[in-house]
């Protein structure tokens, strides 16, 4: 870089170029005066080479050049377009490549956190502060947040260092009709388009993980992660937006977190905890003060945490792979068992979550429970083998940790207790009980024997799924209770084990912590096979007789299931809902 030369300042002003003072003004060698028109400049200000071109779509480029903006305290790279800034740039650093055009305002201030940092209260909405937002910020660490204090610390430790920096502009990115933005940090090839404001948050970006941010947007005091889309209105106030996740048509959100390829349109969150593949498309859905993943919320869902008089202190969780219904509301607090499906005004607080792939239906005060019949239906068979298509992350940078197994022992750990449960029912009622009750929930005799039924079944898919490629049995067993940390499964030793580490200071840094808990993923397949082995030796006296007997159950378990699914779609093919050629497609795939 080197100072203007006497000409060189001449020619800019006679170019409708002014400078608060010319001695710190920089620019790169090879500049020419040319390339400045009407740009007033204050402070120190930088300019890169500005000899190429910035492409504006496929086959139409353009020279690089400065005009009718101002800056101040302003670092351009090279071979950026910036031009009709309609208020100024003040204290940013511009990457190389960039394009900024007909924005307002650009400023950030000294001491700015850029959404770093930020405390907010997630699932109890009444409650302190329990998740600390920042760059880096995954699943499993927001639930470690939620569930161990400790776990705070190092996040905030990891925000304090994106905190006090210079407001940047990545290289290649796109700023086109932006209205405001302060204290906002803008990551590599992101585009930003006729978005209303931005006011302290992070957006990051990257080459392979473009992030997209739209018009009449708004966001404050967040950060967004590389490879999302914040588009159509959306409103996000104290959010952390995860990979490649999508908000958009209107959406608005407040002290919510938003995790890998989440899908938000037109409804509204508040306090809510949405883990990877959350889903909600439907204007009059609200998510609130709950625990969601691998979830689909229907048309018309919301939930609600306000006691009476003591204001929104409950909240609840909805296992991996739930559903609510069109038209559902759930009374917080209560707990749904995994791939469980929820209908009607649910008010009786249920906690249910030993009780997986059930129906809970709220018919007036009363709420009935089918258990495990979800299990059989063709819409499970599609989520569990959908989710794994639809990560778009690329694969060199997935920070979420994400296990699609299925079953899994997290689940069997349920499907075990659950069906220990209806056998005690039915065991402590007479013989010709009609009507049995469970966490103020009504389940009736032939729904109870049906998921006793559903729950063996579920048993025999896990140990097909885990020894269909190894049939060997050996003696490591392991029966420790496994965790759901929003997309990771693990066990809860292990977990507790690293929380300890955590508290103790061996464990110091957040990378050392993100290390771990990828190794205690690399080593699901071991650990997994383990509790198979425990529920293989625990469970088979009542359910295989040697070791080729089980495998035959298992085998036929599987195919049984299959049946099912196929049953269930040829069953909505039958209701005219599904085309002949559909119908032979998808039976194709399950085939």
């Amino acid at each position: 870089m080197r100072e203007l030369t006497v000409n060189e300042i001449a020619q800019l002003e006679e170019r409708g170029c002014r400078a608060e003072d010319w001695s710190d003004i920089l620019v790169e060698e090879g500049f020419a005066p040319s390339q400045m028109e009407n740009v007033l400049l204050y402070g120190h200000v930088e300019v890169g080479s500005l000899n190429g071109s910035v492409e504006m779509e496929e086959g139409f480029r353009r020279r690089c050049c400065l005009r009718n903006a101002v800056l101040r305290n302003v670092t351009v790279g090279d071979d950026c377009l910036i031009e009709n800034v309609r208020g100024y740039i003040s204290n940013y650093q511009i990457g190389d490549r960039c394009y900024i055009a007909n924005v307002g305002v650009m400023t950030s201030q000294e001491g700015s956190t850029f959404g770093n940092g930020n405390t907010i209260s997630v699932l109890n909405e009444g409650g302190d502060g329990n998740v600390v937002i920042a760059e880096g910020l995954t699943a499993q660490l927001a639930w470690l947040m939620i569930n161990f204090d400790c776990i705070r610390t190092l996040v905030k430790e990891q925000a304090a260092a994106c905190t006090n920096r210079t407001a940047f502009i990545g290289s290649n990115a796109r700023i086109v009709g932006v209205k405001e933005m302060s204290n906002a940090c803008i990551g590599d090839g992101c585009e930003v388009q006729g978005s209303s404001r931005l006011n302290n948050c992070t957006i990051l970006s990257s080459d392979d993980a473009g992030t997209l941010i739209g018009a009449d947007v708004v966001i404050e005091d967040s950060v967004v992660a590389a490879g999302a889309s914040v588009l159509d209105g959306a409103k996000i106030y104290n959010c952390f937006v995860g990979e490649s996740v999508h908000i958009g048509k209107g959406f608005s959100a407040e002290s919510s977190l938003f995790f890998a390829n989440s899908y938000m349109d037109n409804g509204e969150s508040c306090a809510a905890l949405c883990g990877p593949f959350s889903t909600s498309h439907h204007k009059s859905t609200l998510l609130i003060g709950g625990a969601f993943s691998f979830y689909n919320a229907g048309s018309g869902t919301n939930q609600s945490n306000h006691a009476y008089k003591m204001g929104p202190i409950h909240w609840g969780t909805l296992d991996r792979g739930s559903k609510t219904a069109s038209g559902s509301h759930i009374l917080w607090p209560a707990h749904i068992g995994s791939f469980s499906m929820v209908m009607g005004k649910v008010q009786n607080h249920p906690t249910v979550h030993k009780l997986p792939f059930s129906y809970i239906i709220a018919d007036g005060h009363d709420t009935w429970l089918v258990p495990g019949v979800n299990l059989r239906t063709v819409g499970t068979w599609r989520d569990i083998n959908k989710w794994p298509k639809r990560d778009v992350r690329p694969l060199e940078s997935r920070e979420d940790i994400i296990n699609f197994a299925f079953p899994n022992p997290y689940i069997i750990q349920s499907v075990i207790e659950g069906e220990d449960i209806l056998n005690n029912l039915q065991k402590s009622h007479p013989a010709d009980t009609d009507i049995y009750e469970y966490q103020g929930c009504k389940i009736k005799r032939a729904s109870l024997l049906k998921g006793i039924q559903y729950y063996e079944l579920a048993l025999k898919l896990f140990l097909h799924h885990c020894f269909q490629t190894n049939t060997a049995v050996t003696n490591d067993a392991n029966g420790c209770r496994w965790i759901d940390m929003m997309g990771m499964l693990a066990p809860k030793s292990e977990i507790d084990s690293v929380v300890k580490d955590v508290r103790n200071g061996n464990i110091s840094t957040l990378d050392e912590l993100k290390e771990i808990l990828r190794q205690i993923h690399l080593n699901y397949k071991q650990n997994e096979q383990s509790y198979a082995n425990f529920v293989m030796q625990s469970c088979g006296n009542n359910l295989f007789i040697d070791h080729d007997h089980w495998m035959r159950e298992a085998e036929e378990a599987y195919a049984l299931w299959l049946k099912m699914v196929r049953d269930d779609a040829e069953k909505e093919f039958q209701m005219g809902d599904v085309e002949d050629q559909q119908l032979r497609d998808f039976l194709e795939k399950v085939k």
